[in-house]
């Protein structure tokens, strides 16, 4: 079969896109244009370019040829023209390639390249250091300037305000020594924050600068430790807010991500990443890892479940107990067994040093709790948050009225199902634990028969 990714150059004579690949951009008076250039692009990224451009693929195609020609003339200009080239930019559909020159006598040379001159009075360098003057008053600059840049296209630094601060953005680019005339002011409503990968272990902040570690990536979100933030906390890198929260009792919380991060199926390993298909419990005696953004990854077995710890702050019930090592700044990081997701750090004893305890907070708890969808990729389904219900299969016949074992219902502890003639109570989260098969006593009660 073929690969999804195969270039588009691979399928022209079946597409009709061949004599796009040789478009020249349209010539100006007086100037020799470039040939286009010959590209090869991939089929879904010059599908997706004509639908955000508003083209045809062929259209789209062609662009992206001249494109390829022009940025040849450019890199030659920049390199013939020394301190005397002002930067260049294309024009809305990328026909013409705007070349500014600080000499006026450079034009004939821009033209004769197939590009069109424009003379200013900052060179591409003196507007990069002008730019580099804002930098190092970065930590000084007002609230309300989200940013600035060298802009090419006026030949001047633009310097972003917002809320109407424009005498604090004038006072602060004026402290840098720049004169009042390379700098042009811009509105704008920009409140930029990262764009980050919402994934297992990673590293994120709360408030002030308190370091915790990521959990498991939800929709919306991610899940981690209680004890980082209460609810209403605000977190960065990646940005969001404490949606829920809940310690000591419980040690869980759950943050709501701002738009542009995106929850992610992983598990950073350390290097490297591992896949989360889903949240089926494992029992004791099972080997898992943990991520951590302090140790980083490592591995032990189960001791014990629905362990409970007390911490100066309060006693924690329902923990997972694990030999698996972590240190501060590892808390709310990933537990994991194979692809499955186990838990979140909560806290124990120890180092990665000498060895330790480490108790972790079960992930399916957390998401039953707060009602949230696991992001997983392929494998097992996702645990989602809504209150065990009645499989699909019914109760057997004389096991009054109990509800049949369902492998695809997310059972809490105490809940009370029927399988092959058996009463079993859950004495853990679990999804997908089959009551009676091997190894299910560490989450089922056989409760005997009905």
């Amino acid at each position: 079969m073929a690969n999804r990714s195969t270039l588009i150059t691979t399928v022209i004579a079946a597409t009709g896109l061949a004599a796009a690949l040789l478009v020249a951009p349209t010539a100006l008076a007086g100037s020799t244009a470039p040939a286009g250039a010959p590209v090869h692009a991939d089929r879904g990224m010059v599908a997706e370019l004509a639908r955000t451009l508003g083209v045809s693929p062929d259209q789209a195609l062609a662009r992206l040829g001249r494109e390829a020609a022009f940025a040849r003339v450019e890199a030659g200009l920049r390199r013939a023209l020394g301190d005397g080239f002002g930067g260049a930019y294309l024009d809305t559909d990328a026909s013409v390639l705007t070349v500014a020159v600080t000499r006026r006598a450079d034009g004939a040379r821009v033209r004769a390249a197939g590009a069109s001159p424009v003379v200013v009075e900052r060179s591409e360098a003196r507007l990069a250091e002008s730019a580099a003057r804002l930098d190092r008053r970065a930590t000084t600059a007002p609230r309300q300037v989200p940013g600035w840049y060298p802009d090419v296209r006026t030949n001047q630094v633009v310097v972003m305000y917002r809320d109407g601060a424009l005498d604090a953005a004038r006072t602060w680019a004026a402290a840098s020594g720049l004169d009042g005339a390379t700098v042009r002011y811009e509105a704008s409503a920009e409140q930029p924050q990262p764009l980050i990968d919402v994934i297992g272990g990673n590293a994120y902040y709360i408030g002030s600068g308190t370091r915790c570690s990521v959990g498991f990536a939800v929709t919306g979100g991610f899940v981690t430790a209680g004890h980082c933030g209460g609810t209403g906390a605000t977190t960065t890198q990646p940005s969001g807010t404490f949606a829920g929260s809940s310690f000591p009792g419980n040690d869980y919380a759950w943050v709501r991500t701002a738009a542009g991060n995106t929850p992610r199926a992983l598990v950073n390993r350390y290097s490297g990443t591992v896949p989360v298909a889903g949240s089926q419990a494992a029992g004791v005696g099972a080997s898992v890892c943990r991520s951590g953004s302090t140790t980083g990854w490592h591995c032990g077995t189960i001791n014990a479940l629905n362990s409970s710890v007390t911490y100066p702050q309060g006693t924690v019930t329902g923990l997972i107990r694990t030999n698996v090592c972590a240190e501060p700044g590892d808390s709310g990081g990933s537990l994991i067994a194979g692809d499955q997701a186990q838990g979140v750090t909560s806290g124990g004893s120890g180092n990665c040093s000498s060895g330790g305890t480490t108790y972790f907070q079960p992930v399916n708890e957390i998401l039953q709790t707060y009602g949230l969808t696991l992001t997983v990729s392929g494998g097992t389904p996702p645990t989602t948050g809504p209150t065990p219900t009645a499989g699909p299969t019914g109760p057997p016949p004389g096991c009054g009225g109990l509800p049949g074992w369902s492998s695809t219902t997310a059972y809490a502890p105490g809940a009370t199902v029927a399988h092959l003639g058996r009463r079993y109570e859950s004495t853990w989260w679990s999804t997908g634990a089959e009551p009676g098969a091997a190894g299910s006593w560490a989450v089922w009660s056989d409760r005997g028969a009905c």
